[in-house]
């Protein structure tokens, strides 16, 4: 079992930064790859970024390229979610998932966190 705790959201203006955390805890806590999704009210949950566990290049939706930075602290069992130049459309719960592999592929995750809200006004 892996549990997933995600943190760091809030409202904020548009332009603004946000920092996510999500923190893993488990058994295989130490072997699991991490990805970053979120879902917009009425929308389907959308693919925001994954990353290698332990190495490996994080890899990105094409909606936050070049604005949204994934990275790790492999001590702290912490995956962040770097959000700059934060955008409306931005709006979303944000989630991360944990699974035997970083994936685009959404059923690719065994484990969920429980999510935090992203507000971006304009």
């Amino acid at each position: 079992q892996v549990q997933l705790v995600e943190s760091g959201g809030g409202a904020v203006q548009a332009g603004d930064s946000l920092r996510l955390s999500c923190v893993c805890s488990g058994r295989s806590s130490s072997s699991v790859n991490v990805g970053w999704w979120r879902q917009a009210p009425g929308k389907e949950r959308e693919f925001v970024g994954a990353v290698d566990f332990n190495f490996g290049t994080p890899y990105y939706g094409e909606s936050v390229k070049g604005r949204f930075t994934i990275s790790r602290d492999g001590a702290k069992n912490t995956v962040y979610l770097q959000m700059n130049n934060l955008k409306p459309e931005d709006t979303a719960i944000y989630y991360c998932a944990a699974g035997a592999y970083a994936s685009t592929t959404r059923s690719r995750y065994a484990y969920w966190g429980q999510g935090t809200q992203v507000t971006v006004s304009s």
